[in-house]
């Protein structure tokens, strides 16, 4: 690991703790993956709201399984995107069902077979229900390691490689954790604080 990049962990440390925290409200794994497919291009605030009467409706893989494409549309529908996140949630609620008898795969290889699941949500899944340091690489993540100069790539996948070689393992999942609180509170897209900002002086986009 680079002195660089280890004085920006200790910032985020001291700054954040190191509590491994999930912003997205769930009780069991199949929860987790269907609020995490939720938050394609949403924010974890208004996943946890529909979740809420989500999650009651529907009280296990079966029921999602099972359920009127239209209808689960229209449940989801302040999420965004609902066409193609109804269609995939069933099918990959069906797969768990019949291919994993009722139970979230821990492997990345089986984890990507489902519908609708991505390297970043396959991580989520690992790092938080298995504990397996896993890099997740969403929007936050992908900006600001960028701006921080820990990787040039724009691809996720790239980006994942790139983390994993210039993080300590046991900063994979604390990385999402304290870049999603810091790219909400001080490094935004459009309009980052940036005279408040604990880590201007490792910021390539930061001008004096």
């Amino acid at each position: 690991m680079k002195k660089r990049t280890g004085e920006i962990l200790s910032l985020l440390d001291a700054k954040y703790g190191t509590e491994f925290i999930c912003y997205l409200n769930y009780e069991t794994p199949w929860q987790l993956l269907i609020a995490t497919m939720l938050s394609a291009q949403c924010t974890d605030a208004r996943v946890n709201i529909v979740t809420k009467d989500l999650f009651q409706k529907y009280p296990s893989v079966e029921a999602f399984a099972d359920t009127d494409l239209k209808e689960l549309e229209q449940d989801i529908k302040p999420t965004g995107f609902y066409h193609n996140k109804a269609k995939n949630i069933i099918a990959c609620m069906k797969d768990i069902r019949d291919k994993y008898n009722g139970e979230v795969p821990s492997e990345l290889e089986d984890l990507l077979s489902l519908a609708g699941v991505g390297r970043k949500t396959a991580n989520v899944i690992r790092g938080n229900i298995y504990h397996v340091p896993s890099v997740v690489v969403d929007t936050h993540v992908k900006r600001i390691s960028n701006r921080l100069g820990l990787t040039k790539n724009q691809d996720p996948d790239k980006i994942e490689q790139d983390l994993m070689k210039e993080l300590p393992v046991d900063h994979w999942i604390l990385w999402n954790i304290h870049i999603i609180t810091f790219g909400r509170t001080i490094c935004s897209a459009r309009s980052p604080k940036c005279e408040d900002c604990f880590l201007q002086k490792y910021c390539k986009e930061y001008k004096m």
